[in-house]
């Protein structure tokens, strides 16, 4: 057990308790952690302490002369002794002032006890206070746990476990991934450079994690700490993590140095997060969710199951806003991380507010539990993780598949301007609004009927790679770039289109054509990324 661990109590309460009459005459001002008193009146009591004792003696065997009394204070003050205390009469009418003396020159604080306060007295006083203080402390942890646990219950669960644990420890909380992205954060942002310092040391700890991971035995969790300007950093790694989870580290930074409080309720936060991020609880297996979509494999359509998935998150007036992403190389994190990464699924979950996601690659599709007049905007999270987003209007869910036509133009426009996200708006004067939905469908089939004889790789690569091309206004280095193959890849590919279509792809009226055409795709005909 650590120092701070071992019950105790400051000196300051018994100072201040009437019935004692404590006084202190000598030593610092500063206050000590009481743990124990002990009785002694012997000349070297060293043997018999442990630290962190308030030592009370009468003085029966106490040195005569001043060099005696500062070897008797040498010695206590080494063993650990957190304070003196000198009970007056019968054998001494008043505190010695060379023990006084003593005590200023070693800093040993120094208290007289009153003729009528007995030594037992004040060993029961010390243990009734030690005892209020860890029934408070066992409060103060079981008032934090239960908070813990009802924000892990909500939509926003990491957000809000984050959230809860900077309440209780009154520190910066902090969720990073290996990259040191801040996926979440909560509690006032510390000061320069402390915020760097936290990050390198989460970095440094996770990556230590993952040196020691092995095929067969996932890494234990790590911990580490540092002080800098008065800060207190800490960093634990989240439990349980396996080789297809990304790793994360719960960091915290703050100007009180960690206690039995903090301790407890930093671990329970830490086995949240980890079952948060875990594969059970990330890929949504709520009864909700599998119902769902046992009626949608039974014959039942998107109109019927919404209202139970609604059920589920908070409440929407049953409107979903349809989210597509794609993961772009080289932004946060190297590779597309895999589908079924639990924490992925998490981050990003907590980040949009919904559990319905679905990773497949590169590509990401979600639906958010919506009111109808709500204008969606882009986390930051996803953007650190290295995702690019778009998001369609709200709409019920007859509508759901226009608005995942939606969300994938805004996606387009989002990936040709480079932003982190675009959202879907609303054009009453569109050519969308003056053409009637069935013919546009029909325009765009026969447009595009001749790929189906293009032969490898597909008609489905070859529309992938026009949407692309076409949504970066004809770079055939940045389109190359967002499909992931060389340039000369993409001009075979749009030679063979123009020949297949009989087009001229430099026209830009034939272009213009093609981009509505490809907007108009049915769902059957249409690529997702």
């Amino acid at each position: 057990m650590t120092e701070s661990e071992q019950p105790s109590v400051p000196l300051s309460v018994l100072l201040a308790d009437p019935e004692l009459g404590l006084r202190q005459v000598a030593g610092p001002a500063e206050d000590r952690r009481i743990s124990t008193v002990g009785t002694t009146e012997i000349e070297d009591p060293t043997p018999y302490l442990v630290g962190g004792e308030l030592l009370l003696t009468a003085g029966v065997r106490l040195p005569r002369s001043a060099d005696g009394i500062d070897t008797y204070l040498r010695r206590v003050v080494a063993a650990g002794v957190a304070a003196l205390g000198f009970g007056v009469a019968p054998v001494h009418e008043e505190v010695p002032p060379e023990l006084a003396a003593a005590c200023d020159r070693h800093g040993l604080p120094l208290l007289r006890l009153p003729p009528a306060t007995p030594f037992v007295a004040v060993g029961q006083a010390t243990y009734a206070a030690i005892a209020e203080a860890r029934n408070r402390e066992l409060r103060d942890i079981s008032r934090a746990q239960s908070a813990l646990a009802s924000a892990a219950a909500r939509p926003d669960a990491l957000q809000a476990v984050l959230t809860q644990l900077s309440a209780h420890t009154r520190a910066w909380a902090v969720l990073f991934d290996v990259q040191g992205n801040e996926l979440f954060g909560a509690g006032p942002r510390p000061p320069a450079p402390a915020p760097q310092r936290l990050r390198d040391l989460a970095v440094r700890t996770l990556a230590r994690t993952s040196r020691r991971h092995t095929a067969h035995r996932p890494a234990p969790p790590a911990a580490a700490a540092d002080h800098h300007g008065g800060i207190h950093l800490t960093v634990h790694t989240l439990p349980g993590a396996d080789g297809g989870t990304t790793p994360l580290a719960l960091a915290q930074a703050t100007t009180a140095a960690p206690t039995l409080v903090h301790r407890h309720v930093t671990s329970t936060a830490t086995v949240l997060l980890a079952l948060l991020t875990s594969p059970r609880h990330a890929l949504g297996t709520d009864t909700h969710s599998v119902g769902a979509l046992v009626r949608l494999m039974l014959g039942a359509t998107p109109a019927q199951v919404a209202p139970a998935l609604a059920a589920a998150g908070p409440p929407s007036g049953e409107h979903w806003i349809v989210v597509h992403g794609r993961h772009i190389p080289g932004r946060s994190t190297p590779a597309p991380p895999a589908g079924d990464d639990p924490a992925q699924l998490a981050t990003l979950g907590t980040a949009l507010g919904t559990p319905y996601l679905y990773i497949d690659g590169p590509g990401l599709r979600a639906l958010i539990p919506s009111a109808p007049d709500t204008r969606p905007s882009a986390p930051a999270q996803a953007a650190d993780l290295g995702w690019i987003l778009g998001f369609s209007a709200p709409v019920s869910a007859p509508d759901l598949p226009p608005a995942d036509r939606q969300a994938e133009r805004a996606l387009q426009r989002a990936i040709a301007a480079d932003a982190p996200a675009v959202v879907h708006s609303p054009d009453p004067l569109s050519l969308d609004a003056i053409v009637a939905p069935a013919d546009a469908q029909e325009l765009a089939r026969t447009r595009f009927a001749p790929l189906d004889q293009a032969g490898s790789p597909g008609a489905t690569v070859l529309l992938d790679t026009l949407r692309t091309w076409l949504n970066l206004h004809g770079s055939w280095d940045r389109a190359a770039a967002a499909l992931r193959v060389h340039r000369n890849t993409v001009r075979h590919r749009l030679a063979r289109i123009a020949e297949l279509l009989d087009v001229d792809l430099r026209d830009p009226g034939v272009r213009m054509e093609l981009w509505f055409a490809l907007h108009w795709l049915p769902d059957d005909h249409r690529t997702h990324p």
